[in-house]
C-alpha cells in the first residue's frame, strides 16, 4: 500500500466537513452552555478529525485502526450531543436530524476505512508468513 496523506483520505474530508458543521451549530447554542455542551462538542468534533490524522501517521495498521475507532467514538459522542440539542430544542428538528444523517454518513466512511485497514493488516500478515518473517 502506498502512503496517502490524511488530508486526501475521503474519510478525513467527510469528517472535516462534518466537524465544521458542528462548529457552526455550537456558535448558535445558548451562552450558558459555553463551558458544558459547547466545550464538549468542540472537543469531540476536533477529536473526530485529530484521531484520523494521528492514526494515518502511525506505522502499523493496528495502530491506525485503533485511532479510527477512537474517532468513531467521538462521532458517537457528537450524535448524543445532537440528541441533547433536539431534546432541549436548541435548533430546529429538521436541522438537527440533517446533522444526525450526516453523522451516519461519516460513520459509514469510518467503518469502510477501518475495514480497508483490516484487510491491509491481514494481507501484510500473510505476506510476512510467506516470507518467513
Amino acid at each position: 500500500m502506498s502512503y496517502i496523506d490524511f488530508e486526501n483520505l475521503p474519510v478525513y474530508q467527510k469528517a472535516r466537513t462534518f466537524r465544521n458543521r458542528i462548529y457552526e451549530l455550537v456558535k448558535k447554542l445558548p451562552a450558558f452552555e459555553e463551558y458544558n455542551l459547547k466545550l464538549q462538542m468542540r472537543k469531540a468534533a476536533t477529536s473526530l478529525t485529530n484521531n484520523i490524522a494521528e492514526g494515518n501517521g502511525r506505522y502499523y495498521y493496528q495502530e491506525n485502526i485503533h485511532f479510527c475507532r477512537r474517532s468513531r467514538g467521538s462521532l458517537n459522542e457528537l450524535i448524543d450531543d445532537l440528541n441533547l440539542c433536539l431534546d432541549q430544542k436548541y435548533e430546529t428538528e429538521q436541522y438537527l436530524l440533517g446533522l444526525k444523517k450526516e453523522a451516519s454518513e461519516v460513520r459509514k466512511e469510518i467503518n469502510k476505512y477501518i475495514a480497508y485497514l483490516q484487510r491491509c493488516l491481514k494481507e501484510s500478515q500473510v505476506s510476512n508468513t510467506e516470507l518467513g518473517l
